[in-house]
């Protein structure tokens, strides 16, 4: 029992040595500009390694630049179409995640209620009734997750999806919200957030799709940037897809109603 006890005390101070380090890295963040995340670096292992074995050409962008060198359009933008509340949450939105767990539930339970039918369906064909089971989609999960959270994420964990990780990551956004201004945070997630296969950060997300830097872009062109952040490698090859233009627009018309910190 000796034993147990010291293991437990052991993973307990790992835990809160764990915590001050994270506590740490967002306090040095006030003054320093982080050059990369975690995100980052394990892209550019895996993008380095597809390189090596299909000789393909190694393609990197990200460049910092400061928050006044950054479109006002695309702060906006990126705000109405992630993040409506940001300047008014405490870096999580819980009504957001409430109605998220929501949504998930039935969306999980519908698929439950599918495979029942199909099982009585083909209750007298078994391989037919696993094969049809197997077709069946899982539900897409909802995080209801906030700018803030994508940043800590990002900035300093893995990407695994699991209840320990989600729990750090709100961890982790409260204490950015703590620590550093509205306009520090988006500075920074700005700065970092992936906008195609080897594309992070607005200046290069800029120059890579308009040819331009940051601090030019339009209306639109900040809203299709905007558009893209959910799965920017999608659209990266996407660029004339319907989908992409008809929800820049709905973007565009919602951005009044935004103010950047």
């Amino acid at each position: 029992m000796k034993s147990i006890g010291r293991w437990l005390l052991w993973v307990v101070l790992a835990g809160l040595a764990l915590q001050l380090f994270f506590v740490l890295r967002v306090a040095l963040m006030v003054v320093v500009d982080p050059q990369s995340t975690a995100f980052m670096r394990s892209e550019a292992w895996r993008v380095a390694g597809q390189s090596l074995r299909s000789d393909k050409d190694w393609r990197w962008s990200a460049q910092w630049v400061d928050y006044d060198q950054i479109s006002p359009h695309l702060k906006r933008a990126v705000m109405a179409s992630e993040d409506a509340g940001f300047a008014e949450h405490d870096g999580v939105d819980w009504s957001a995640i409430e109605a998220a767990w929501v949504k998930n539930e039935r969306r999980q339970e519908l698929v439950e209620k599918r495979t029942a039918q199909l099982e009585r369906k083909l209750a007298k064909k078994p391989e037919a009734a696993e094969a049809a089971i197997k077709a069946i989609k899982p539900p897409k999960v909802i995080g209801g997750s906030t700018i803030t959270q994508q940043l800590a994420k990002n900035l300093l964990l893995s990407g695994e999806r699991n209840l320990l990780r989600k729990g750090q990551e709100l961890m982790l956004a409260l204490t950015l919200d703590a620590l550093l201004s509205k306009q520090r945070i988006l500075e920074i997630y700005l700065n970092s957030v992936e906008w195609g296969e080897g594309v992070f950060g607005a200046e290069a997300a800029a120059q890579r799709y308009f040819q331009k830097p940051a601090a030019k872009l339009s209306a639109y062109e900040a809203a299709r940037l905007a558009v893209m952040l959910p799965s920017p490698k999608f659209f990266e090859t996407r660029q004339g897809s319907a989908y992409l233009a008809r929800r820049t627009g709905t973007i565009v018309a919602r951005m009044g109603a935004v103010q950047a910190p």
